[in-house]
């Protein structure tokens, strides 16, 4: 029987399985359900030229595939590190049960990964990060919000 232990050493296994390949950064992440894992994921940003290829974001994906679901519902998330602001949002979305991380944000820090910056610039007006955001052509994408309010045979989510 597996504990939450032996779960977070196969998300370190899954980290440490995309060092030795060289496929990005020290993170790991699998998703369990009923005990069973299904879906498992490595960071590979650096050997897939893929800013959002984090391993929670993999692991996400690959549960989901096996699920044939956009949702984890029941699922348990184990990740080496706790989750950077994307994955944090992607986790959100996908709606698991629990999640378990190891090292935390300082960790990661303290080897290079800083996510505070973006932590910083989420509550910022638009005009004042360091990426500016600005609004344009509202009037033309409100089609598609239209569109979608009226869709009788939408999925919702």
């Amino acid at each position: 029987m597996m504990n939450h232990k032996n779960y977070m050493d196969e998300a370190v296994k899954a980290a440490l399985k995309g060092i030795h390949a060289n496929e990005g950064g020290p993170f790991g992440c699998i998703v369990v359900k009923d005990g069973e894992i299904i879906g498992r994921g490595n960071n590979k940003v650096t050997s897939t030229n893929d800013p959002t290829a984090h391993a929670e974001i993999i692991a996400i994906r690959e549960a989901c595939k096996y699920l044939d679901c956009f949702q984890l519902d029941d699922c348990i998330i184990y990740t080496s590190c706790e989750p950077c602001p994307m994955c944090l949002g992607a986790i959100y979305w996908a709606r698991p049960k629990k999640v378990f991380y190891a090292c935390n944000q300082q960790d990661a820090a303290e080897i290079g990964f800083d996510d505070e910056f973006i932590y910083k610039e989420i509550p910022l007006p638009y005009e004042k990060r360091s990426i500016p955001f600005e609004q344009c052509a509202r009037d033309s994408a409100l089609k598609a919000f239209r569109q979608w309010s009226e869709k009788e045979d939408k999925i919702e989510y």
